[in-house]
C-alpha cells in the first residue's frame, strides 16, 4: 500500500517560515516527479511546486521565489521550505506523488494534508 505522511505544517506570522517534509512508503518515487499542492477553504486544490526525479523544480507563480522544494531519492522524501509566508499561503497542503501534469485530478498518490496557517 502507497503511504505519503506529511509533516511540519502549523501556525506562523506573516514573513515567516516553515518546512513541510513527506515521506514516502510502500513504492519508490525516485525516478517520478513529487510535488506539493494546497487547498484553502472553498477553492480548488491547486499546484504548489513539483520537482523531478533528477532534482529539477518548477514553481506556481504565486510562490516562485518564497519556496523551494527539494528531495532525498535514498529515504524517499519530499521538502518544501517556504519563506516570506503571507497570510494568502493559509491552506491545506498535500504532499503528491508521480505528478506528470501540474493538475490535481491528473494526481494519483496523495498524502493527507497538513495544516498551514499564516496570521497577519
Amino acid at each position: 500500500q502507497v503511504r505519503l505522511q506529511e509533516s511540519g505544517g502549523g501556525l506562523v506570522q506573516a514573513g515567516g517560515s516553515l518546512r513541510l517534509s513527506c515521506a514516502a512508503s510502500g513504492r519508490s518515487f525516485s525516478s517520478d516527479p513529487m510535488g506539493w499542492f494546497r487547498q484553502a477553504p472553498g477553492k480548488e486544490r491547486e499546484f504548489v511546486a513539483v520537482i523531478s526525479g533528477t532534482g529539477s523544480p518548477y514553481y506556481a507563480n504565486s510562490v516562485k521565489g518564497r519556496f523551494a522544494i527539494s528531495r532525498d531519492n535514498a529515504k524517499n522524501t519530499v521538502s518544501l521550505q517556504m519563506n516570506s509566508l503571507k497570510p494568502e499561503d493559509t491552506a491545506t497542503y498535500y504532499c503528491a506523488g508521480d505528478v506528470r501534469v501540474a493538475a490535481a485530478q491528473e494526481v494519483h498518490y496523495w498524502g493527507q494534508g497538513t495544516q498551514v496557517t499564516v496570521s497577519s
